[in-house]
């Protein structure tokens, strides 16, 4: 694999990892506005990467949640919506304010499994030290 191909796909998280954590996450009993999905994806060499979305009924888009990069443990949310400007009530625009603060704490989560994987995983360590703070 060349190593631009490497920077452009994201971490090696599957499709079943991701809809475990999802599943992790609504166990905890995290309010949930609106639905979740882990929808399949794969990298430019066709292995699965998995996409978390959390649908936006209020506002006729949804937020897309994944990795930044390859073997980047931060993650990130694509908002996208639909062509048209859309008018809301206050009520609609509180249940649009609900659904992004679900789609904020689920991409806070994800990247904390995503932190947690990696540690357990001992793939991330600088020169193989350790780091003796804690």
């Amino acid at each position: 694999m060349e190593h631009e191909s490497i920077e452009d796909s994201p971490p090696r998280r599957s499709r079943v990892q991701l809809q475990e954590w999802v599943q992790d996450f609504v166990d905890l009993r995290h309010p949930i506005a609106s639905r979740i999905r882990v929808v399949e994806q794969e990298d430019a060499d066709g292995r699965d990467t998995g996409l978390v979305v959390v649908e936006l009924p209020h506002g006729g888009g949804s937020v897309s949640l994944e990795p930044r990069g390859y073997d980047d443990p931060l993650w990130q949310a694509d908002l996208t919506g639909g062509d048209d400007d859309v008018m809301l009530s206050p009520y609609a625009l509180a249940g649009l304010a609900a659904e992004l603060v679900v789609a904020g704490n689920l991409c806070a989560f994800l990247q904390w499994k995503s932190l947690e994987w990696d540690r357990a995983s001992g793939r991330h360590t600088a020169g193989g030290a350790t780091d003796a703070s804690g």
